[in-house]
């Protein structure tokens, strides 16, 4: 049941039981039971003991296990396949061309998109440097590590690079040369996770331009949704102290499990009940925009972790939120039919064959 999943929309079948229950659910019991219920980022100790028994996490709210913040993740849907989800009957298996046809609006939605259509679209925004600074995270968080363990790192930019983007295995062995044990080694990667989680307090500000930017798509009425690997009670906690949780409508966190780039934003396009042609992703990353465009969605690529030149298969580049209006998201779709990217068999008539002159024809 890890994969379970909360469909929020009325047009997939309903009543899909999960078993992901995060700090906010217990929150509520304490309150119908007329306990203090803390919020986010009290840490009371109390409530830390309660979400360390249930979800094993450590003091700081840390997974007790190596998560994938440092793990290279796959892009998924290479061939349109989706997840697989839980009913009453058994599981379903839930993939792009099955989105795109259950998320179809209804009669009164046609009628509204057709007044509103900017109201139509899906907004999936990435973590990582999107709308946080993960690179300076993950930085401080290998730097933090290697004084602990008095060692060092490579000051070298190339070497840096790797830190941010490469797995932490990788990096260990071949990038550091920490020539360590399996049992060390997970416990440094364990560690390392502490360090990123512990670095998410010190987060005061988004990424340049994005509170302005959401701001413009909220008073346009269009749905946001933020997808992570980080633990949904940290994340919008982090939200929280740079003041943008209130922007965003649907989370797809480490709790929902899935298992690559591709099904975390189909996830997000079932909780915002927009099917996945009509969502943009936000990503830096070449392989965010690649599983974007397989799951039949439009990528906007931020410039800045990666140049431009890498960023070529995005539907647009820009180097930061500023440069973005409404507008924008209305021209990506201003080409798009009915049957935009559709499959069609073309018939092609056989051509009559040539008549052949002689020398009665001529005459």
């Amino acid at each position: 049941m890890d994969n379970a999943i909360c469909l929020r929309s009325s047009s997939i079948l309903s009543s899909i039981p999960t078993t992901s229950f995060g700090p906010t659910y217990y929150c509520l019991k304490l309150r119908q039971k007329g306990l203090q219920a803390p919020s986010l980022f009290e840490h009371n100790q109390r409530f830390d003991l309660l979400v360390n028994k249930v979800f094993g996490s450590n003091e700081n709210g840390s997974p007790a296990n190596p998560n994938k913040i440092f793990i290279e993740e796959a892009i998924g849907a290479e061939y349109g396949e989706g997840f697989e989800t839980f009913r009453p009957d058994g599981p379903l298996k839930v993939d792009v061309d099955f989105l795109n046809d259950r998320l179809q609006e209804g009669f009164l939605k046609r009628i509204r998109y057709a007044m509103k259509p900017d109201e139509a679209y899906g907004l999936i925004f990435s973590w990582d440097n999107v709308v946080a600074d993960s690179r300076a995270l993950k930085l401080d968080a290998w730097e933090q590590l290697a004084k602990e363990e008095g060692k060092e790192i490579p000051g070298d930019v190339g070497s840096k690079k790797l830190l941010v983007i490469a797995d932490a295995d990788h990096v260990i062995h071949k990038v550091l040369q920490w020539n360590e044990s399996d049992n060390e080694v997970n416990r440094l990667k364990l560690r390392l996770s502490e360090l990123y989680y512990e670095n998410l307090l010190n987060l005061s500000k988004p990424v340049e331009g994005l509170k302005e930017w959401l701001d413009a798509v909220n008073n346009a009425r269009i749905p946001c949704a933020l997808v992570s690997s980080l633990n949904k009670r940290n994340m919008i906690g982090a939200l929280e102290l740079m003041g943008i949780s209130k922007y965003f409508q649907a989370f797809v966190t480490e709790e929902d499990g899935m298992e690559s780039i591709a099904h975390r934003f189909l996830s997000a396009s079932v909780k915002l009940d927009r099917k996945p042609s009509k969502c943009v992703v936000f990503e830096d990353d070449p392989k965010g925009v690649a599983a974007a465009h397989n799951c039949t969605m439009m990528a906007i690529a931020l410039i800045g972790a990666h140049p431009a030149y890498h960023l070529r298969q995005a539907d647009l580049a820009v180097a930061s939120f500023n440069e973005l209006s409404v507008i924008n998201l209305r021209r990506l779709f201003a080409h798009k039919g009915s049957a935009f990217m559709e499959l069609e068999k073309q018939i092609i008539e056989k051509a009559p064959p040539k008549r052949k002159l002689t020398i009665d024809t001529i005459l």
